[in-house]
């Protein structure tokens, strides 16, 4: 199956408004701390962007020739970090986001990180720029036409 321009277009449009709305949310989420529920709302909104994000990755995977050829794990041993650094990021995410509205729930304005939740913190920003990285490199990876087409390089995969 061939990879469109146009389609290809519209994934890598779609996956960079979701890296932007996650780089967003990460860099602004802190101007909406004295309300709990909006807190609440946009960070439920962060996460089902980085879950739709992880989505939007697999299914190109699926759309390609070496997928359908059943060379499921050169895939896996070809994007085994950026898989690994996106489920890793979403689980830091969802932690944090679970921790401090856990936190905060009723005095938002109070101080409330605890050393726990910094480190958390800490860590979870760390990783948004991996993440950042590895998913904009595996967006543009994934076009690279000898996944779409019957090649020598396939071929020499069959082989090992």
């Amino acid at each position: 199956m061939k990879l469109s321009i146009g389609r290809y277009r519209s994934v890598l449009m779609t996956q960079y408004a979701f890296l932007i709305t996650d780089l967003l949310i990460n860099t602004f989420c802190e101007y909406l701390r004295f309300e709990s529920v909006i807190l609440l709302v946009i960070f439920v909104i962060q996460d089902v962007c980085l879950i739709f994000s992880l989505i939007i990755v697999f299914l190109s995977f699926f759309s390609t020739y070496v997928f359908q050829a059943g060379l499921v794990g050169v895939l896996f041993n070809e994007f085994k970090t950026p898989i690994f650094v996106t489920i890793t990021y979403i689980c830091l995410s969802i932690g944090f986001h679970i921790w401090s509205l856990n936190v905060r729930w009723y005095d938002p304005v109070s101080f409330w990180w605890t050393d726990g939740l910094v480190a958390l913190y800490v860590f979870q920003r760390s990783m948004s720029t991996l993440y950042y990285y590895y998913y904009k490199r595996t967006a543009l990876q994934i076009t690279n036409p000898k996944f779409y087409d019957d090649s020598s390089w396939i071929q020499g995969e069959w082989g090992r």
